[in-house]
């Protein structure tokens, strides 16, 4: 039987960092991961994005949901070494100022965003320099874009058009406007929280990372937890734990390996003849994700990724660039333009984030559409609706019940209608124009009526799923302001899942922050 200083469950953005971290404080860490090690050239380049399948992907789904027309839901999660940082956009967006202090004013103390800061910093490596908002110093690599698409740069014009405010840089002081993204890549290859954190370590006596295994549950006795049962194919495994064990298995299978362990909403457990150890209905509920809505254009212009002749032999170029110079068109992150703005006079802080996406998009990509076109997205930052995670059996390899809840308050449909009617103005304004876009999916936009029913039947995830293991100063909270769980000792969270309001942007840099705290506290508990 193993033991080791901490046991941390789950290698991704916040895993990762958490065990780095830790490792490199001379703890000896176990890193136990359900995937690979997602160190393969499709995972390293950036363009082949689509193509990763279920090696890399859970590719969960939802139960069906009522505020889209009873659709099921597409939810991709990361799966292996990086989690979903091996598998997402790349995207580097910490959220809005505002957001870290509502959490503070909710009671989560030290959670502000002068308090969080320096975390970012110290996890950032930005291409730009060092300055009062990034570090450069970090394992992080944050890049800019050097071969975005021309219609990607064509957006961000029309926005101006609009009196849109140009933003070079969505992570200091101001939010608003639009621009185009950084990436977390170094060198033209995605750089996901396990190359940042965990690849550096390989070798080292204080890093055992095991991938390949599903975790079953956590071992808890009289109160503490002291170690991790895992399986390997039909073999069972456990691992002990001296000082402490970190969960950062995703908004998703966080919850549900609590309440494999016991650890959640009594009846929901009995229904699954699990013993109670702690009966905590926040575990899995609170779900908060921003939906999202597409449109969708297409034009006669090559400058476009898409379906055809030309563009095959333009991205087979781009493959073959990239292989020998890490260079190109498949650097693209797909979502390499978006922006920030308010479209609801009270809002605090910008409601909307727009991802413009120099294709033709359709399920989340999975469906092929033919010719050439662009894409833009358009989410609802802070949703009021709330949607729960729960067990649909009590083997950890089982994926769990999924329901965001999504449209279920109407204030988020109202700025959802708000942020597609701005996305077809920045369409119509001349610089997008000029490619003379024909909308695939063309309704009376000034109707409600219509446009509630467009983005029922097509709205869905943009793939932030935050809050089933919520921190918060009270007892029902999951975890307190040092992400230890309530009622069990030694026993921390640390991912999206703790997040009390979802913040305003793409959740892979917030997630990697809160790894490289959670680390902070568990150097701190070990050493009392």
């Amino acid at each position: 039987m193993d033991e080791f200083d901490v046991i941390v469950i789950g290698g991704g953005s916040g895993g990762s960092a958490v065990a780095g971290r830790l490792a490199q404080a001379g703890k000896n860490v176990c890193l136990l991961e359900a995937g690979g090690r997602n160190n393969g050239m499709l995972v390293k380049t950036p363009g082949f994005m689509p193509f990763l399948r279920d090696a890399q992907n859970y590719r969960f789904e939802t139960v069906p949901q009522k505020g889209l027309n009873g659709r099921v839901g597409y939810q991709p999660r990361g799966r292996g070494l990086g989690g979903s940082s091996a598998i997402n956009a790349m995207i580097y967006i910490r959220g809005n100022r505002w957001d870290y202090d509502n959490w503070a004013a909710l009671g989560c103390r030290g959670w502000a965003y002068d308090d969080v800061l320096p975390y970012f910093k110290q996890a950032e490596h930005n291409v730009r320099g060092a300055d009062e908002f990034h570090g450069a110093s970090g394992p992080l690599w944050v890049s800019d874009q050097k071969w975005a698409n021309p219609g990607s740069l064509a957006f961000v014009e029309a926005a101006t058009e609009l009196q849109l405010p140009r933003n070079a840089d969505f992570n200091d002081d101001r939010q608003e406007g639009f621009g185009l993204y950084q990436v977390t890549q170094k060198d033209g290859e995605r750089w996901s929280a396990a190359r940042a954190y965990v690849e550096p370590l390989r070798g080292s006596r204080n890093l055992d990372v095991r991938i390949g295994v599903s975790v079953q549950k956590l071992d808890i006795e009289e109160g503490r937890v002291t170690g991790v049962t895992y399986t390997v194919g039909d073999r069972q495994r456990q691992v002990k734990a001296r000082g402490a064990v970190v969960l950062s298995a995703g908004a998703f299978n966080s919850p549900q390996i609590l309440m494999l362990s016991g650890i959640g909403p009594a009846a929901h457990l009995k229904d699954h003849g699990i013993d109670v150890v702690i009966d905590k209905p926040a575990v899995g509920s609170d779900l908060q994700d921003h939906v999202d809505y597409v449109s969708s254009w297409q034009t006669e212009s090559r400058d476009f990724i898409g379906d055809s002749l030309a563009g095959t032999i333009r991205m087979a170029k781009a493959i073959l660039e990239h292989r020998r110079k890490r260079t190109g068109i498949m650097t693209t992150p797909y979502a390499e333009a978006g922006g920030f703005w308010k479209v609801m006079p009270d809002a605090p802080a910008p409601d909307v984030q727009w991802h413009f996406v120099p294709a033709m998009l359709e399920d989340h990509g999975r469906t092929k559409v033919k010719g050439h076109g662009f894409s833009l997205h358009a989410c609802v930052l802070r949703p009021e609706s709330r949607g729960t995670v729960r067990l649909a059996g009590r083997d950890g390899q089982h994926a769990p019940l999924i329901d965001p809840n999504f449209l279920d308050d109407d204030r988020d449909m109202a700025i959802l209608r708000e942020g597609v009617r701005l996305s077809h103005r920045i369409v119509a304004s001349p610089s997008m124009a000029q490619y003379a876009p024909q909308d695939r999916y063309p309704i009376d936009l000034d109707d409600d009526a219509q446009l509630d029913d467009l983005i029922r039947n097509r709205a869905d995830t943009v793939y932030h799923p935050v809050g089933t293991c919520r921190m918060g100063p009270d007892e029902d909270a999951v975890v307190d302001p040092t992400l230890k769980a309530r009622g069990v000792d030694g026993l921390y969270v640390a991912d999206a899942s703790v997040m009390p309001r979802l913040i305003s942007g793409n959740t892979n840099a917030p997630s990697i922050m809160i790894g490289e705290r959670c680390a902070d506290f568990v150097k701190t508990a070990l050493a009392a």
